[in-house]
């Protein structure tokens, strides 16, 4: 199973163009797959039934996936076996019986304006990290980036006189995001004063530097996140995904339009932004019943 996961990996990356972080994405879902069929004695991919791949989904749902999750471990289970039906490996009548399951909609976390205002204030002015962390969380909250695309920032992409970013998303479009002045002024104090500190041997190019002067990469910033989420007493699970997601909501809510919001945050299409303005809707239903005389 393994030399099969291994030349579809490969495959997905050379043939098909697949990003880096899908791969990984599909990797984890079918290591997962992997471990769950050897738990069924089930070594050999000839053997792979549909019930497999339905107990798969239903083990990883039990054990605290989101139905994001599950969806995308079920496409990535799907493909695999797509492909090994075409290499003569399976038989592809299992794939008839493997109809995608509807999966439901969630509201994303999103922080309320002082929970944000608490967080970005968590990180110390008077250490190099937590002036680097500030200037993370700033352009985070400033521009709605994904963690991939904050810790990739380079130098070239970056326009403080202007106060512009330049984002590469997914599929290498690329995005021009206002920062603005607070996202600036952080920035700055981090290149004048932080960055120089962390820096050690040769300069890698990119904005955000760990400890050692090395990239920081997106589980870092992750860590960071949640620590600091602590510090500012917001104890429930967030993630730099949780600043995006307030970015958007609290544009719609301070009447931006959702073209704009679209285009900040990179979306192909417009109905995946609109669900922000379904998080708005649900905020403005609370305050109804809460203060409403009739409500």
């Amino acid at each position: 199973m393994d030399s099969h996961i291994s030349l579809y990996l490969a495959y997905l990356q050379s043939d098909l163009g697949a990003a880096r972080n899908t791969v990984l994405a599909y990797r984890g879902d079918l290591l997962g797959f992997r471990r769950f069929l050897a738990s069924r004695g089930r070594s050999e991919p000839s053997r792979i039934r549909a019930e497999d791949v339905l107990g798969f989904l239903i083990a990883e749902r039990a054990r605290g996936q989101s139905p994001a999750s599950v969806a995308r471990a079920l496409v990535a289970v799907r493909c695999f076996l797509r492909y090994l039906a075409g290499e003569g490996i399976l038989d592809d009548r299992i794939l008839v019986s493997l109809d995608s399951p509807r999966t439901w909609q969630r509201l994303p976390e999103v922080l309320s304006p002082a929970e944000v205002e608490a967080l970005l204030a968590a990180p110390s002015p008077k250490k190099p990290l937590g002036v680097r962390d500030r200037a993370l969380f700033e352009v985070l909250y400033a521009t709605g980036a994904r963690a991939a695309e904050t810790v990739g920032l380079t130098f070239d992409r970056l326009d403080l006189d202007l106060a512009f970013v330049r984002v590469i998303g997914k599929g290498d479009r690329e995005r021009l995001v206002p920062l603005g002045r607070k996202a600036v002024r952080a920035l700055g104090r981090y290149l004048e004063s932080a960055r120089p500190r962390l820096l050690r041997g040769p300069d890698p190019g990119v904005v955000f530097l760990t400890r050692l002067g090395a990239p920081l990469r997106r589980e870092d910033l992750w860590r960071i996140v949640r620590r600091h989420a602590r510090a500012a007493g917001i104890f429930r699970p967030i993630s730099p995904h949780t600043l995006r997601h307030s970015f958007a909501t609290h544009l719609l809510a301070g009447g931006a339009d959702i073209r704009y919001v679209q285009e900040m945050l990179g979306h192909a299409s417009v109905r995946t932004t609109q669900i922000y303005t379904h998080v708005e809707m649900d905020r403005l239903r609370r305050v109804h019943r809460r203060f409403h005389p009739r409500a």
